[in-house]
Formats: structure tokens, sequence, C-alpha cells
């Protein structure tokens, strides 16, 4: 811990210690930090003080390196003052690689807990760290604008918000993606057929279970929304089904429509830039939606599932794959550094909820499942790919997205484990006015 005697949160807990620790009468950093953890810290910290708190022979550390880094940390929310000091290179982190940082989030998830001092203790806090760190300042350029501000952009989940959200979070950069997704190019949680299969080889097990899901055959219509680089519809058109896709991404787009060319699937396959509801085509024998719905926004879900069912012939199938929360109370839209710096606009809901919303505009559910873990493990191999080729990300991207994107997976590897949060597929048919749905078979027709 620190050089002083005892710890600053034990000093925090006596009422008769007013003793500062340097000269000036004001606690160091590392004792700050100390007070706020209760003096329980699994990691070495340092600080540009040269103040240090926690074991100093710990395999993992934080190094706040400049009077800005304590500002952000000082005034920004939750988790968004520590990404802004670590993406804007105020904090460096130590004994994990920044591509994928998941050690060390694990650590502090599992064994730091913050707690608020006393009054007493917090106004010698305030005075420490001084009035001029607690004006906020100007966020790393990476940060999209608060939700309120971005009213002047729209009405939230409106075509052209909506567009402005995608373009913010897919149009890195294609070359940067085939680095981290690897070849199958899927941004969507793969499904792991055992526990040594290869991130392709799920991604490609993941299109096979949606296909055989939908009941797809040679000659039938699938219509994929959000349909990223045009996986699920090049998968589909192999096998001589006529898929259409749509994306927002101006990016995933061009890359898609080179690949069917490349694939010489362009009798079977197309992929439009544009938003799915000017989608003018139905009688779709299936529908296909695979990471969309965390983008519509909660309050759109009826008119969402309206939309896709109109689409469908009368027994044609849906499946909905997308993020939830673990239960149907808690508030769906993201806050702090997920809203700031990865999916502004994103909102998510439990899968009771959904299924409730495509029940009430006349879909049948006939199945839904989770595949939490296998997120998990989708995660940590893009982690590895992250990497395997972190040189070639920052050259690509900069070093500033390259960490977001680390730091971004890598928590949410920790979200998926610890079942913060969930992936759930939920099929339905749109069934005739009797209630007929065709020849769909008794029980799931699919292998799992």
């Amino acid at each position: 811990m620190t050089t002083t005697k005892g710890t600053a949160a034990e000093a925090a807990e006596t009422p008769e210690h007013h003793e500062a620790t340097d000269a000036s009468g004001k606690l160091t950093l590392a004792e700050i930090l100390e007070i706020f953890a209760g003096g329980r810290l699994p990691l070495h910290f340092t600080a540009y003080d040269g103040s240090s708190a926690g074991p100093p022979d710990a395999s993992l550390g934080i190094e706040l390196k400049s009077p800005r880094g304590t500002t952000y940390l000082a005034t920004g929310r939750g988790d968004l003052g520590l990404a802004r000091a670590y993406i804007a290179g105020d904090i460096d982190i130590h004994g994990v690689h920044p591509g994928d940082p998941y050690e060390l989030l694990k650590a502090l998830a599992d064994e730091l807990v913050f707690k608020l001092p006393p009054p007493r203790t917090m106004a010698h806090v305030i005075r420490s760290i001084g009035l001029e760190h607690l004006r906020p300042i100007a966020p790393p350029p990476r940060e999209a604008p608060p939700r309120w501000r971005r009213v002047a952009e729209g009405l939230r989940h409106s075509k052209s918000r909506d567009a402005e959200a995608i373009h913010h979070h897919y149009d890195v950069s294609n070359t940067f993606y085939e680095w981290v997704l690897g070849p199958s190019m899927t941004y969507t949680c793969a499904c792991y057929p055992d526990d040594d299969a290869s991130l392709d080889e799920a991604q490609e097990n993941k299109y096979r279970l949606v296909f055989e899901k939908l009941r797809l055959h040679p000659g039938d219509r699938l219509l994929d929304v959000g349909c990223g680089w045009g996986g699920m519809v090049r998968y589909a058109a192999r096998r001589g089904v006529r898929a259409l896709g749509v994306t927002l991404s101006a990016e995933q787009t061009a890359w898609a429509q080179q690949a069917i060319l490349d694939e010489g699937l362009s009798d079977f396959a197309e992929v439009r830039y544009g938003d799915y509801r000017d989608i003018t085509e139905s009688g779709f024998d299936a529908v296909s939606s695979i990471g969309l719905l965390e983008h519509i926004g909660v309050k759109n879900y009826a008119s969402y599932f309206t939309f896709l069912q109109s689409r469908l012939r009368t027994g044609g199938l849906l499946l909905n794959h997308c993020i939830t929360r673990p239960d149907n109370r808690s508030e769906p839209a993201a806050k702090g550094f997920i809203d700031r710096y990865v999916f502004p606009d994103g909102e998510l809901t439990g899968s009771g909820r959904i299924i409730t919303e495509a029940q009430d505009v006349g879909l049948e559910v006939m199945h839904e499942e989770n595949l939490r873990l296998h997120y998990a493990m989708t995660l940590r191999d893009w982690c590895a790919n992250l990497v395997a080729h972190w040189d070639e990300a920052v050259a690509e991207v900069g070093l500033p997205t390259a960490k977001v994107w680390g730091l971004y997976m890598a928590g949410s590897r920790l979200a998926f484990e610890t079942n913060g949060i969930q992936l759930h597929q939920v099929l339905a048919v749109r069934p005739d006015e009797r209630g007929g749905t065709g020849d769909l078979p008794l029980r799931p027709w699919w292998t799992p």
C-alpha cells in the first residue's frame, strides 16, 4: 500500500485523524484511491504525483499519468471518466495487452468495491483534488455527444439518426474489421459446436443454425435485415436461396457487394445500402435479423415486428438474434462508455419483452434459446485477433480507436460471463387467420 503509516482508508475512519500526508496538507492521489476502495486494491496503482498504492509486486497495474486524467476521473460518471482518461492516454495499464485487457477488468470487477467516504473525509478529498479538477473539460474527440445533444440530429431512431449511429460504429474500416473478425467478417455471436472449435467454425455453425431454423430450401426467398457484411446472405445464396440483405453502413455494403461478385453469387445474392424500413418487396419465405434489434429502440419494437411480419408470406419464419438484458425491468438505454464510444442510441431489454412484442403483433413464437456463453467465447476470440494484429490495427484506425475496441470487447466478454447481458435467438412464424402454420413439424426440426 502507500508508504505512510497505515492506509488512507484506515485514516479516513479515524475521527481524530487530521494529518495530511504531504507538506501542503493534501491527500495524495494514491491515498484518495485507497479511501474510495476501502484500502483493498487488487493491483498496483501509481500516479504522477509520485504516490502509489496496492501490492508493489502485483502482476496488474494502472498508472495515472497527468492532471488531465484526474479531471476525467473526477468529472465522468460511472465508467465514463476512466474510459476517457484511458482513451486519451492519461492512464496506462500494465500486465495486460490493450487489445485484450480482460484480466485487469476481471480483477477490478471481482475485488474492487468503491464506497463513498463520510462527509468530512469527502470534503478533505475535494480540497486535495482541487476545484480546477472538478470542472468538466472536453472529452476525447472519438466520443459521441450526450443523448440530449443528439436530438439536434433527429428524433431517436429516426432514419437519419439511426444512420448516423450505425456510421459511428460500423464505418470504422473494413480492413480493421477483417483483422478483428477474421475471414467470416461476421460481427455477431458465433455458436461453438464444442469448446475447441475455431472462431470461423463457430460462425459457420451459427449461420447453419439460423438457416436450419428458418427451414430454407433451394428456391426460397430470404430477407436479412441489418445484414452486416452479408455473411448470412452469402451462406444462403451458396445453398440456392435467393437472399436480399440491407444495411445502413456504406462500407459494409461495398464490402458485401464485392464479396458477392468474387464468389459468383450475383444470381442469388444482393446487398443494398439503406434502411430496412425501405424494403418494398414482400412474400419472403423467411426473415433473419441478426444483431439489428439492439439499434431499433424498445418503443419501436411493435412497428419493427409489424414491418417484418408484413414482409413474410403466411407460414413464413422470422429469426431474431440479439443481445438482451437478463431481466425485463432494467432501463433499456445504454449509458457511459458504451453509449458514448460504442453504440450511440443502443437499447437492450429482456427476452421476455421481445417475445411479448412479437406475439402482440400476431407472430407465433415457436422457440427461443440463450447463447450467452457463446458470445463470451466469440469476444475472447475477437480480442485474440486484435492482439495478433495490434500494430496494423493502430496504423489503420489510430491508437484511441484501437483502445476503445479492446476495452469494449473485453468488458463485454466479462458481462456475458457474469450474466450481465445475454444473447437470445427467438424463432417465430406468421400464422394464417385460423392459426395455421403450414407444414411445420411438431417439434424443433434443426440440429442444435
